[in-house]
């Protein structure tokens, strides 16, 4: 009997290790073929339309430009945002509840009114968003993060722990500040 669970947990890590080698040999493959076709990506397109402007910029592209061209294309795309003053990117829709806790932050400075905490990889601590989230609409900067807040998610700074709770989850319109 002893013989037999002995063998068995021999053939157990035999599998294991021949599972491990052979996906080991097709993640080296993928990462071959993603290597070769980054080298074929060339641009096509330099775009820019603003925002409440009516400026918009087309301009096509391919390899034979010359960097002098692409210069010119940035230069085009410069006049546009200083001549609309506007200088804000619409993020979308995002999923925001409110806390009330107290303490430090993730950037360092102390919790206060019009902070929010967001996931880093999509709005930067620091980032000066304008929120549309009704009595709750305004000015906030990016500066904390935390541990549930993955993805679109907001958390939102009140001074009351009562206040965080009749805010509840509620879907709220993000758009990026270019103060």
């Amino acid at each position: 009997m002893t013989n037999l669970a002995r063998g068995g947990v021999v053939l157990t890590l035999i599998l294991m290790i021949g599972i491990f080698f052979l996906s080991e040999v097709k993640t080296d493959a993928a990462l071959i073929i993603a290597n070769d076709s980054k080298g074929n990506i060339q641009p096509t397109n330099a775009e820019f339309i603003s925002n409440n402007s009516t400026a918009i910029i087309k301009e096509s592209t391919s390899a034979k430009n010359t960097t002098n061209e692409f210069g010119e294309i940035e230069h085009l795309i410069e006049a546009a945002i200083s001549s609309s003053g506007n200088k804000t990117a619409l993020m979308g829709s995002f999923s925001a509840t409110a806390y009330c806790l107290k303490g430090r932050t993730a950037s360092g400075g102390g919790v206060r009114r019009g902070i929010v905490a967001a996931d880093p990889r999509i709005l930067p601590l620091g980032t000066r968003i304008d929120l549309n989230a009704g009595s709750y609409s305004g000015s906030y900067v990016v500066a904390d993060t935390g541990g549930a807040i993955k993805g679109r998610k907001l958390d939102i700074w009140v001074a009351s722990c009562s206040e965080a709770r009749r805010f509840g989850r509620r879907n709220v319109k993000v758009d990026r500040s270019g103060k």
